[in-house]
């Protein structure tokens, strides 16, 4: 069996196969709305055979988005749309996660082709919050630190996100802890100055994450998978690291998380990161290895051999795919081909669909027996 294309049972949902579209923001909504473009671009993934495909951040919050265009998942008028592109992924075989996100000190900023650092109030930006008063850097906003009634809030619309995205279809949470964002910034000292519960120690830094998966789970079914992805580590000493993260993983399989999507970076600008095809798979082998609980590896992972390779031996349990699978929706349909696997194409596709290989036997006179 090529490990790639084997299904993986997580509590009551199985994923056809290991290739998870990873979360990629769009910036293509208006007031959190989801539209035409995230259908067909989720949808074409689906068509395309991804055993799972995760959402991109979707903001708890209007002031967690990280963008003016990000996804929103804050208000019920959310869902029709939402349920349009979970019952069309699932008619194509491919389970429906969302990843729920509050951005911190890094929201109200321009996306990619717009501009870049803070949008001003009288363009659309607001002010912004994070564990402290320190901005991410110079062009970013000064984010005002949250007081205990802030952080309940913020676990509170993280619980109502949750019970919304059941309502909405998805069959899978991950709760985004990674890259800078609010539950990141919280937990590396490098962005957490508090001296309060929330702040100093290890055990205080990871306070405000294990409370947020508490009021996860408490609407989020138990037949449902629930992931949270991390930043490993921050590239930087005195941040957040990686022995941390294999602490902390051990933590929240034991309180109801399946699967770590193991990422890394995007608290600290400039962080020296070596990237390179699969610079981060070493997290995933790691955290799986120590902490016991599965594991996904993310990062510049672009060929089925690379993909399989890191299945095959144990280093995690799916991986995801993201700038690969906007050059190559099909990916998993070419990877199955390319791998000598079997797989179904959609009906309306199995015309284009490339014959395997015929393998040699004997002959006789009228050719192959």
């Amino acid at each position: 069996m090529i490990k790639l294309f084997e299904p993986l049972a997580l509590r009551g949902v199985t994923l056809k196969n290991r290739i998870v579209v990873s979360p990629m923001c769009q910036y293509s909504a208006v007031d959190g709305f989801a539209n035409d473009w995230h259908l067909v671009h989720l949808g074409s993934r689906a068509v395309g055979g991804a055993g799972l495909i995760i959402l991109e951040a979707s903001a708890v919050s209007p002031e967690g988005r990280i963008s003016p265009e990000d996804l929103g998942i804050w208000k019920d008028e959310h869902l029709p749309m939402l349920q349009r592109i979970t019952a069309f992924l699932a008619s194509q075989g491919s389970v429906a996660g969302i990843q729920l996100a509050h951005a911190g000190r890094k929201a109200s900023t321009f996306s990619p082709w717009t501009g870049a650092g803070a949008v001003p109030e009288s363009d659309g930006g607001w002010p912004v919050v994070g564990p402290s008063d320190a901005p991410f850097n110079d062009s970013y906003p000064v984010p005002q630190a949250l007081d205990t009634a802030g952080i309940e809030q913020v676990i509170a619309d993280f619980r109502t996100a949750a019970g919304r995205a059941l309502a909405a279809g998805f069959q899978v949470i991950e709760l985004h802890a990674a890259h800078g964002y609010l539950l990141h910034e919280f937990l590396s000292p490098l962005s957490n100055h508090r001296t309060d519960e929330y702040g100093g120690s290890f055990e205080n830094r990871v306070r405000l994450l294990l409370r947020v998966v508490a009021a996860t789970r408490e609407v989020w079914p138990e037949e449902l998978p629930l992931f949270v992805r991390l930043s490993v580590t921050d590239w930087t000493e005195g941040g957040w690291n990686a022995d941390e993260s294999v602490q902390l993983a051990a933590m929240l399989k034991v309180r109801g998380v399946d699967l770590i999507d193991a990422s890394s970076g995007g608290n600290v600008p400039n962080a020296p990161i070596p990237v390179g095809p699969g610079y981060q798979v070493q997290f995933a082998e790691r955290i799986r290895q120590e902490a016991g609980i599965l594991t996904g590896a993310v990062g510049l992972i672009t060929t089925p051999a690379e993909a399989e390779s890191i299945l095959a031996n144990g280093r995690a349990d799916v991986v995801l795919l993201a700038r690969e699978f906007l050059r190559e929706p099909y990916f998993p349909l070419m990877a199955a081909h390319e791998l000598g696997v079997e797989v179904s194409w959609p009906a309306q596709y199995e015309r284009a669909k490339p014959r395997q290989p015929v393998a040699a036997g004997p002959r006789s006179s009228h050719g192959i027996v």
